[in-house]
């Protein structure tokens, strides 16, 4: 793919712009609408662009139009509502659950007391190619369900009296589209993860 159409107008590219068609692409490979080579010669063409009309074509056909409406790139100008940069998450002696289409701050403080946590990652919306989760959890289960390219890291989680159930993913090809940093301590309690496909 070309990366400046000749007839490109003189509408530059920001870093921005190009950090955001970025995220498109990690997000379609994960759930499935482009193979890992797809993804990495649009990747190519993503980072090398330097106008918005050479970044449309590489995702007009992966964002949704509701209706049949005019399809509206998430460039500068076009500004999608940006992520929370904090969301906290308190309950004790409860139940917590996230799935669907949510989306994903920059960072989610999980503060929980003897309560199940399910964070199902699948189909979120992301923001950035990182989401640091930190902990504050006395008992109770917390389970993150990752999509095939999520990766989960817990080198900062201090953990007492503790499981931890960090398993690998399906071992496919699919590139890194999500780095998830736990962090923070966990007391008394189980952490696990699982991978599935993205629903449908």
């Amino acid at each position: 793919m070309s990366a400046d159409p000749p007839s490109s107008p003189a509408l530059r590219a920001s870093d921005a712009d190009r950090d955001r068609v970025t995220e498109l692409l990690r997000a379609a490979v994960a759930d499935g609408r482009l193979d890992p080579v797809e993804f990495v010669e649009r990747l190519d063409a993503a980072l090398t662009a330097r106008t918005v009309d050479a970044l449309t074509p590489l995702v007009t056909d992966l964002i949704a139009v509701p209706d049949g409406g005019a399809l509206t790139p998430p460039f500068a100008g076009t500004s999608a509502e940006p992520p929370p940069e904090l969301v906290t998450i308190k309950e004790r002696h409860g139940a917590v659950r996230r799935d669907g289409r949510w989306t994903l701050p920059h960072r989610l403080e999980l503060r929980t007391a003897w309560c199940d946590v399910m964070l199902d990652l699948t189909s979120a919306v992301r923001g950035a190619p990182e989401l640091i989760i930190e902990l504050r959890v006395t008992g109770g289960n917390v389970e993150l369900v990752l999509a095939p390219g999520m990766v989960v890291d817990a080198n900062e989680l201090s953990v007492r009296h503790s499981m931890l159930e960090i398993g690998r993913d399906a071992g496919d090809t699919t590139p890194q589209t999500l780095h998830v940093r736990l962090v923070g301590r966990m007391r008394h309690g189980r952490l696990a993860t699982r991978w599935q496909p993205p629903h449908r």
